[in-house]
């Protein structure tokens, strides 16, 4: 399948969380502020990403995260409201290329870019089941 197909610059999501104390780094690190986690925005950017292109794929499809190229600027606390944003920015035959945003109110709190791949998912799981990597 050649993700080109069905797949247009452009496309995009945007998500919005409320930041938990689960999703911070004090919950996972004794000592640490409890302020939103780097691996928790980089999350919310991928499941955006993800957001942008499901509607557009085919049954028995679906996509991974491949690659991640992110800047984390500003801290966030508990209770910050923080919107992320994803838009599609190249599409290849199995790849497909983000811009990615997250923002607390107009203060941007990170940035950067996101590839996922295109995955069948029952032959995915063969390679799994046979202990071969996809």
């Amino acid at each position: 399948m050649d993700a080109r197909d069905f797949i247009t610059i452009g496309m995009s999501a945007e998500r919005t969380l409320v930041v938990p104390v689960e999703r911070t780094v004090g919950h996972f690190v004794p000592g640490m502020p409890f302020v939103y986690a780097t691996p928790m925005m980089i999350l919310e950017m991928e499941m955006t990403s993800g957001d942008a292109i499901r509607s557009a794929l085919q049954p028995g499809w679906v996509t991974v995260g491949t690659e991640v190229d992110i800047r984390h600027l500003a801290a966030a606390l508990v209770g910050a409201t923080v919107r992320t944003a994803a838009k599609v920015v190249a599409v290849e035959r199995r790849v497909i290329r983000f811009e990615v945003e997250a923002f607390e109110g107009a203060r941007k709190l990170g940035e950067g870019r996101h590839a996922r791949g295109l995955v069948n998912v029952e032959m995915f799981n063969k390679r799994l089941a046979a202990g071969s990597t996809p």
